[in-house]
C-alpha cells in the first residue's frame, strides 16, 4: 500500500504502457502508410527513372565500352555521347564522381553524380559536413557539405552545359545521382535555376531526378522546388527518413538496431507541430515518388506500386523497423523494381487501348494535376506558418515563366515581408500580393518600384 500511495507503480505502469504503444505502432507502422493516399504515378511522368538510374550505375564503371557491372539489359547507353567523366583523382575528393552524357534518343543533356563510396574518406567529409543551421540558401537552410559540393561542380562544368544547352536548345537539362550523389544534385539543381543566366535555359527546362536522396533541405525549400525536383523513394530505405545526425549514424553502424530504435523514439515522442516549425530540420526536397512493394504482415515482394505527391506534412517523418532499410538503398533493386513498375505501367495502359488523341490529353490534365497539386503544397506551408514558405514561380516544369521571378534578390526581399504575416491571411489574398495576370491569362510576378 505504501508504495501505491507513493505512486512508483502507477508511475512504472504509465512508462511501461508507454513503451509498450510505441513499440506496437512501430511494428505495424510500414512504409505504405506514409503514401497510401497519394495519387498513383503514370507510365509517362516515372519513365525517365529506370533509365537514369542505369546511367548512375555506368558512372561506377572504369570503362563503359567494356562495361563489368552492367545490369540486365546493359546500360542502353551510348559510349560515344559521353561527354565528359570526372572520377576521385580529377575531382580532388571535393565530390563523388560524375559523368555528362548527351543523350540525342530522348533529347537530354544529363549529368549523373555516382553514391557514397565506402572506401573512400572524402565522400565521408562531404556527407558529415552539416551543422544545424551553417548554410543558408535563400530563405532556407540546406546540407552545408553537399552545397559546397554542388558549388564546386556547379563553378566547374557550367560552361560546358552552357555550350550544350546552345547546342541543343530544344533539350532538357538532366540532373541524376543516387545516395550522397543525389543530395549533390538536388542542391546542384537548386544552384542552377539560381543562376540560369550562366546556363542560359528556362526554369521548366530543368529537371532533376535525386534517387534515395539523404534530407538535404528544409521544408519551404523542398516545397517551393517541387516544380523542378523529383526524389524516388522504395519501401523502407532509411536514408531518406533518418533525422538523426548522419555523423552519428556512420558512427553507430555497430550499433544500428540500438540507434534505430533511439531515433524512433525521438521522432515518435516529438510533436508534428513542433517538427514543421523548425526551419533548420532538413528534407528530402521536391516531388516524391514512393515505390511500394511489401505489405504488412506479408512475406516477399508484389508486384510494385509507385504513388507520387508533394506532402508538406507527413514527409517521410519516421524511420520503418525493417529488414529491408537499408536493402531498399541500393542502386541496383531501385533500378529493378521501377523498371518493373513501368513495365506494369504500360501494359495497363496498352491493355486499355487509349487512342493517341486522349493520350495527349490525359498527359496536359496530369501537368495540370501537378500545378495544382504544388499550390495545394504550397497553400498548406503557408496555413501551417513554416518560416519563409512563398511561391516563386508558377509551375515551372509545366509553364512557361516570367524570366524575372527567378532573381534571388526580389525572392529574398518578398519572403522577408511575407515571414511575418499571419497564418489566418486567406490564399488569395496571399497569391494577389505576388502575382497579376497578363493579357494572355498567364500568372506573373508584379514588378516593384525597386
Amino acid at each position: 500500500m505504501s508504495f501505491i500511495c507513493c505512486g512508483l507503480p502507477i508511475l512504472e505502469c504509465v512508462y511501461c504502457l508507454g513503451c509498450a504503444r510505441w513499440v506496437w505502432k512501430k511494428c505495424l507502422y510500414t512504409a505504405g502508410y506514409e503514401s497510401e493516399n497519394w495519387g498513383l504515378a503514370t507510365a509517362q511522368e516515372f519513365e525517365p527513372v529506370p533509365r537514369i538510374c542505369r546511367l548512375i550505375l555506368a558512372v561506377y564503371e572504369d570503362d563503359i565500352r567494356n562495361p563489368q557491372w552492367a545490369p540486365q539489359g546493359g546500360y542502353g547507353i551510348n559510349s560515344d555521347w559521353v561527354i565528359l567523366r570526372k572520377d576521385y583523382g580529377n575531382n580532388q575528393g571535393r565530390v563523388p564522381p560524375y559523368m555528362i552524357y548527351l543523350d540525342h534518343d530522348h533529347a537530354e543533356i544529363i549529368l549523373a553524380v555516382s553514391g557514397l563510396n565506402l572506401a573512400k574518406e572524402s565522400d565521408y567529409i562531404v556527407l558529415l559536413d552539416n551543422k544545424l543551421g551553417q548554410a543558408e540558401f535563400h530563405g532556407g537552410y540546406v546540407h552545408n557539405g553537399l552545397l559546397k559540393a554542388a558549388g564546386w561542380v556547379f563553378d566547374a562544368e557550367y560552361e560546358i552545359l552552357r555550350e550544350l544547352v546552345a547546342e541543343n536548345p530544344t533539350y532538357m537539362l538532366i540532373f541524376t545521382g543516387h545516395s550522397l550523389g543525389a543530395g549533390v544534385v538536388s542542391l546542384l539543381t537548386m544552384l542552377a535555376v539560381h543562376n540560369r543566366d550562366k546556363l542560359g535555359i528556362q526554369r521548366n527546362k530543368i529537371r532533376c531526378f535525386a534517387i534515395a536522396s539523404p534530407r538535404c533541405a528544409s521544408l519551404n525549400l523542398a516545397v517551393r522546388y517541387a516544380d523542378v525536383i523529383n526524389s524516388v523513394v522504395l519501401q523502407d530505405d532509411f536514408l531518406p527518413r533518418t533525422t538523426a545526425a548522419l555523423e552519428d549514424v556512420f558512427k553507430s553502424l555497430l550499433c544500428w538496431p540500438c540507434l534505430l530504435c533511439i531515433t524512433c523514439l525521438k521522432d515518435t515522442c516529438t510533436l508534428e507541430e513542433k517538427k514543421l516549425r523548425d526551419p533548420r530540420r532538413l528534407y528530402v526536397p521536391g516531388r516524391l515518388y514512393h515505390i511500394v512493394e511489401r505489405k504488412p504482415f506479408r512475406t516477399g515482394r508484389f508486384p510494385p506500386v509507385v504513388r507520387t505527391a508533394v506532402p508538406v506534412d507527413g514527409r517521410f517523418e519516421h524511420i520503418v523497423l525493417s529488414c529491408n532499410a537499408t536493402s531498399d538503398h541500393a542502386i541496383i533493386w531501385i533500378e529493378r523494381e521501377s523498371r518493373w513498375a513501368l513495365d506494369l505501367m504500360r501494359e495497363k495502359e496498352e491493355h486499355m487501348e487509349i487512342p493517341r488523341e486522349q493520350r495527349m490529353q490525359r498527359q496536359e490534365s496530369i501537368a495540370r494535376e501537378h500545378s495544382e497539386e504544388y499550390h495545394a503544397a504550397l497553400e498548406r506551408a503557408v496555413a501551417l506558418d513554416i518560416p519563409q514558405a512563398y511561391s516563386p514561380s508558377t509551375y515551372g516544369t509545366f509553364h512557361q515563366i516570367d524570366a524575372a521571378g527567378e532573381d534571388s534578390a526580389r525572392s529574398s526581399a518578398q519572403a522577408s515581408s511575407f515571414s511575418h504575416k499571419k497564418p489566418t491571411q486567406s490564399w488569395k489574398e496571399f497569391v494577389g500580393r505576388l502575382f497579376d495576370v497578363d493579357d494572355s491569362g498567364h500568372m506573373v510576378f508584379k514588378k516593384t518600384s525597386s
